[in-house]
């Protein structure tokens, strides 16, 4: 019998954890350091059972290859079963298998039934796992590249002043940062902008980005995709999409790309991309020119198998001007929204299946744990060598990686150290809130709209849009 990593899952040791990732069904698995051996004899080349015992065996002490192929054999059918491995009689069975994901195994998304397979997970969830240990011990799991600042769409929301959208990634820089990262042991980079696309060597970047063994993603808007970038995205191991679409309605998705004709060159190649069995996701910022037509994209992207995230939190410039916020829904305009998504959206139904009144008020976090992922195990960098904690947050600086490498950047830094003391009880406003249920502070989005940059500076909009969301949630439950 053979076995082979399936193309679009990816596997990593960190530190005592072997860590296994499903980039087409979005879930992943961590194991302990027995695991984290048997993980590593996996490669993407079909080996037999024979073999991997073997393999696995030369890594314990006084272990047979014979001793333990039943432990292998459970180890790695386990995996087939959920979907991470794929095995086969022969060689070429198993490699004829390994078509990596596909749209026909994805159940359609409906009312009543949400696609994401229900895997039978350890005692811990492995997201929690993963982060105790993050805070512990910060690993850069995932590191947003931005390719260039130009973009060929002028988005009226966007955190990006449009004046500064001139400038592209060096390919020296670019192919150092990839160098970097392996060595670091990072899963996950993604290719980002402006608009990645419009770069001239986008299509080389992201082919070497992809034979690095990364999980690579690319946020777009698709407007420039063709069939060298589909071919590319298809070639080898899983590339996944993030792609805003705003409206069904062509007029209200232009209005805010401010581009003529976007909606159709954005729907048709989120089609093309599921044609061709590349995972796509679609983000709908909402404001006040596509507030009343959430419901439909929900409706459309889950006919199409596809997730679709929604955020009515627009945040504010990175360079603390709020001219963007025009476009920002009021707390009152976001009622009809999240009344949308709880309609629409099963997964964020199950999300609020066990909250009563009685939980809401009992609601607390630990006043340890970090805001988010950011200096924990995520940052992200810009064309022009600087890093960041997040994109939007691009007025706090950790270092330019023309000066420093990013090892250095990520573990020294004093600003990296920085933003790992933050912790949520920091902020005492929210510590005693009765909406914090609702609400998930952002220090970054916090310092966008700061007039000093100060991310403990809370802003009192996300403070009246957690008061609506609590009331709406507790409508419906009790509706129900």
């Amino acid at each position: 019998m053979y076995y082979a990593l399936r193309k679009d899952c990816y596997i990593r040791n960190i530190g005592n954890f072997g860590y296994i990732k499903s980039s087409g069904l979005f879930n992943d698995l961590a194991f302990d350091k027995s695991g984290q051996v048997f993980l590593s004899a996996l490669s993407r080349t079909p080996k037999t059972l024979e073999r991997l015992s073997e393999e696995i065996a030369a890594s314990f002490v006084d272990v047979t290859s014979a001793d333990i192929l039943p432990d292998v054999r459970e180890f790695f059918d386990d995996l087939v079963d959920d979907g991470y491995v794929v095995r086969g009689e022969t060689y070429r069975e198993t490699n004829d298998k390994n078509i990596g994901f596909d749209y026909s195994e994805v159940k359609q998304i409906i009312l009543e039934e949400d696609y994401t397979p229900k895997n039978i997970r350890s005692a811990n969830d492995t997201q929690e796992v993963l982060d105790e240990y993050f805070h512990a011990n910060p690993y850069l799991s995932n590191f947003q590249i931005e390719l260039t600042s130009k973009c060929n769409e002028r988005c009226i929301h966007c955190y990006i002043p449009h004046e500064y959208k001139n400038t592209d990634i060096s390919a020296d820089l670019y192919y150092s940062v990839l160098d970097q990262l392996q060595e670091m042991g990072t899963l996950g980079v993604t290719l980002s902008g402006g608009e990645p696309m419009a770069h001239p060597q986008f299509k080389e970047f992201l082919l070497a980005a992809k034979e690095k063994d990364f999980y690579v993603h690319v946020l777009t808007n698709l407007t420039l995709l063709d069939d060298d970038i589909v071919r590319i995205m298809k070639r080898g191991n899983a590339c996944g999409v993030q792609t805003s679409l705003y409206s069904m309605v062509p007029e209200h998705h232009d209005t805010i790309t401010t581009v003529k004709g976007s909606f159709e060159k954005t729907k048709a190649a989120i089609l093309r991309l599921i044609e061709n069995n590349i995972p796509v996701q679609i983000n709908c910022p909402v404001m006040k020119a596509n507030r009343d037509d959430v419901a439909d994209v929900i409706k459309w992207g889950h006919r199409h198998k596809i997730r679709v995230n929604v955020d009515y939190a627009i945040m504010a410039e990175y360079d603390h001007r709020t001219d963007n916020l025009a476009n920002r829904l009021s707390p009152e305009e976001c009622r009809s929204v999240i009344r949308s998504i709880i309609e629409c959206d099963e997964t964020y139904r199950d999300d609020i299946a066990g909250l009563d009144a009685a939980a809401v008020s009992k609601y607390d976090y630990d006043p340890n744990e970090p805001f988010c992922g950011v200096a924990v195990n995520t940052a992200c960098m810009v064309a022009n060598g600087n890093v960041y904690p997040c994109p939007g947050w691009q007025s706090f600086v950790c270092g330019n990686l023309y000066e420093r490498p990013l090892k250095e950047i990520w573990l020294e830094s004093d600003e990296m150290k920085k933003l790992r003391a933050l912790k949520r009880g920091d902020m005492k406003k929210c510590s005693s809130c009765k909406d914090k249920a609702f609400c998930s502070p952002c220090p970054g989005r916090f310092a966008n709209e700061s007039s000093t940059g100060d991310p403990m500076e809370v802003a009192e909009h996300f403070c009246a849009v957690a008061a609506v969301n609590r009331q709406v949630v507790l409508e419906y439950l009790k509706k129900r």
